[in-house]
Parts: C-alpha cells; sequence; structure tokens
C-alpha cells in the first residue's frame, strides 16, 4: 500500500539462552550502561524493591559507563565498581546488607539478586514495570523509552559511550603495550601533560565482604571531567588476544545531549591511540567491531 508503519515503541532482544539482553524504543538504541543506571534510578517503581525499602547496593563493572555512579551519588546508595566478570557480583548479591541489589556490565548482562547469574528476561520485565509506571494515564501521549532516556540525561547528564575491540592481535605485543601504559600509570611524571587528568591507574579491585584482592584488571585514564578511557586485553577470541578499548564520555546536564555516541567519543578514540601507541604495537589502525 505504500504506508510506512510507525516501530513498535519498545523492543527487546536477548542471546540463546537470554542471559543478555537489548533494549530499545521508537528508533532508539539503549544502551546497556544507560540501561543499568536508569534501572536503578527507577528501582523503586518496581515491587520487588518497593516492598523490601528500596535497593542497599548496585555495582558495575569497571569498564561499563560511569552513568550509574551518578545515580547512586545522588540516592545514597551504596556502590560498587567491580572487574569485568559476572562472579565478581556474587559475593555482594549474597550480603544481605548490600540486598535488595541490581548491577550489570556493558556487554549487555544485568541482573539482581533473585539469581545469582545476569537475567535477560528480568531486564525486560524491569523495563516494562518502568514503562507501566510512566504511562498511568491511558488519556496522555505515551511516555517511551526514549522519553525516560531524555529525562534521565537531563537530569543527571549524559555517557557517550562505545567499545573498540582489536581482534586476533599478537599476545605478546599487546601484553607490551598494556605493560607500557601500567608503567606510565606508576609514575606520574610521565602522565600526558596535554590533558588534564583525575587519576591514571592499573585497575585492581578489593572485595568489601571476604577482602580477596584482584589486581591487574586493566588500563584506566580517567579525565578531569569524569571522561574515562579504558584498556583491557580479552582471551575470549578465537586467535591471538582482543584488546578492548573502552570510551566513555560525560557530557553534563547542561550540555549537548541528543548527539550520536560515535561521533562524540572520536575524540577520546584518537586520544586513546596516541596515548597507548596501540598502531605502533600491534600494526593495527582500526578496530575490528564497534559496539
Amino acid at each position: 500500500t505504500g504506508q510506512v508503519k510507525e516501530p513498535p515503541s519498545m523492543g527487546a532482544a536477548a542471546d540463546g539462552d537470554a542471559d543478555r539482553n537489548m533494549i530499545l524504543g521508537t528508533r532508539f538504541f539503549m544502551t546497556p550502561s544507560d540501561s543499568l543506571a536508569m534501572i536503578v534510578d527507577n528501582a523503586d517503581h518496581i515491587p520487588f524493591f518497593k516492598e523490601r525499602g528500596g535497593l542497599r547496593g548496585a555495582a558495575r563493572s569497571m569498564p561499563t559507563s560511569s552513568a550509574l555512579d551518578r545515580v547512586c551519588a545522588a540516592k545514597n546508595i551504596p556502590f560498587f565498581e567491580t572487574p569485568t566478570g559476572w562472579k565478581f557480583f556474587g559475593n555482594l548479591m549474597d550480603t544481605p546488607k548490600y540486598t535488595p541489589f541490581i548491577c550489570g556490565e556493558e556487554s549487555f548482562g544485568t541482573g539482581s539478586n533473585h539469581v545469582r547469574e545476569k537475567d535477560g528476561m528480568w531486564a525486560v520485565l524491569a523495563w516494562l514495570q518502568i514503562l507501566a509506571a510512566n504511562n498511568t494515564d491511558a488519556t496522555k501521549t505515551l511516555v517511551g523509552i526514549e522519553h525516560i532516556a531524555q529525562a534521565h540525561w537531563a537530569k543527571y547528564g549524559r555517557n557517550y559511550y562505545a567499545r573498540y575491540d582489536y581482534e586476533g592481535v599478537d599476545l605478546d605485543k599487546a601484553n607490551k603495550m598494556m605493560q607500557r601504559m601500567a608503567d606510565m600509570a606508576a609514575d606520574k611524571s610521565t602522565w600526558p601533560a596535554d590533558q588534564e587528568w583525575s587519576t591514571i591507574d592499573t585497575f585492581e579491585y578489593t572485595d568489601p565482604v571476604d577482602g580477596s584482592v584482584s589486581k591487574n584488571q586493566g588500563q584506566r585514564f580517567i579525565l578531569a571531567d569524569g571522561s574515562r578511557i579504558i584498556f583491557r586485553l580479552s582471551g575470549t577470541g578465537v586467535v591471538g588476544a582482543t584488546v578492548r578499548l573502552y570510551l566513555d564520555k560525560y557530557e553534563p546536564s547542561t550540555g549537548t545531549l541528543d548527539m550520536h555516541p560515535h561521533k562524540v567519543v572520536e575524540a577520546l578514540g584518537v586520544l586513546a591511540l596516541k596515548i597507548s601507541q596501540l598502531a605502533e604495537f600491534t600494526g593495527r589502525d582500526s578496530p575490528s567491531v564497534i559496539t
């Protein structure tokens, strides 16, 4: 008929075992980092949390954007930044002091303490509950996923985010690159002088429950404005190592909040490649995948 149908107001996707999830609005992609922050911000709309007096803890993996941090700070919710790997959430989930509890990773995993694993179906149901709470009057225009996100950014600011994966990199060369950045982190006199840094470090995590320490969990370059550059090595690729570069550019609530994330983080990416000398170490001048 030539008519163009409007897309649904909400879409959701999962992987094969439904532990990972993707949330979509009308022509709108919700990053996993934003989804986590917004579920926590709206947790009082979800009966499981409301009936138990609200959240007592929330956590994200270190490479996940820092959007969650601002929500927890505003709501006085104990916040934890863990290494990558769902196992690091386990002790927090099992500790009554921190439950009810919500956690998530940038790799599309979101969950709570109802089960000790990612739960994609739970995340979808959480978003349906948030939508229902924002649309109690059927006579009014639908408040959609994108509207909730826009209101959130107007309150907390926006973390523009992207991940660059460099797959099949020679492991020895990748390790040398990471070691150079670790050496830089340890010697403040070598920090790049053309930027104002909050900190540069090699991330390590002390479990608040059992005191165990996990060292060498990635390189963090944190700018004074809260923006972050993160490097990690991953062994999950088929051949060689995968260098993961995470770009997290913070835009305050008074800034421009409607730009395309990949455009916003381009300059941060250029800075990251300059700092790391990734092309010189690996011979790679572009990522295999951008998420």
